[in-house]
């Protein structure tokens, strides 16, 4: 048997390998306004929310703020995070809100105002975190099993 000279092997060929750059998160513009996007979620609901130098409105679902949340509590949950840096009383909300109670989308409104605010500005960082505003509350409904009652309950056992 013949040995193989090195000529004619294959040789696999890799590509290089290329570098990549993360482009950092900007602050976008429409019609030379600038604005800034932000998501939370809690629970099923979910808050768009669209952020803008303005008068500082806040309509959720075309609705005024105070029309739509009628608890006190649900308000000031979601005002929380303008609340942080009064540079910030001036802007804009537009805020889309679906799935959930009121509780939960004031919730979620609450943490996607303080990531669209954390793009305008990045210093806002340690206050809102210090507070709690940009940590997701990630508890959900557990779900029934099969056999069972509910999601912890079970049918009473019977010995007879």
């Amino acid at each position: 048997m013949a040995k193989a000279s090195a000529s004619t092997k294959k040789t696999a060929k890799t590509p290089a390998l290329k570098a990549t750059t993360i482009k950092p998160k900007r602050v976008k513009a429409i019609a030379n306004k600038p604005f800034s996007q932000g998501t939370g979620r809690r629970k099923s609901a979910v808050a768009r929310v669209l952020l803008r130098k303005g008068n500082g409105q806040i309509l959720i679902n075309g609705k005024a703020f105070d029309d739509y949340f009628t608890v006190p509590a649900s308000r000031d949950a979601c005002q929380a995070s303008f609340v942080v840096a009064p540079a910030t009383s001036g802007m804009t909300a537009d805020i889309k809100v679906s799935g959930g109670g009121f509780t939960s989308q004031a919730v979620a409104a609450q943490l996607g105002i303080a990531r669209a605010l954390l793009l305008f500005d990045e210093t806002l960082r340690p206050e809102l975190r210090k507070l709690g505003f940009l940590t997701v509350d990630s508890r959900v409904k557990e779900r029934k099993k099969y056999g069972q009652k509910g999601a912890r309950a079970k049918f009473q056992f019977t010995k007879r």
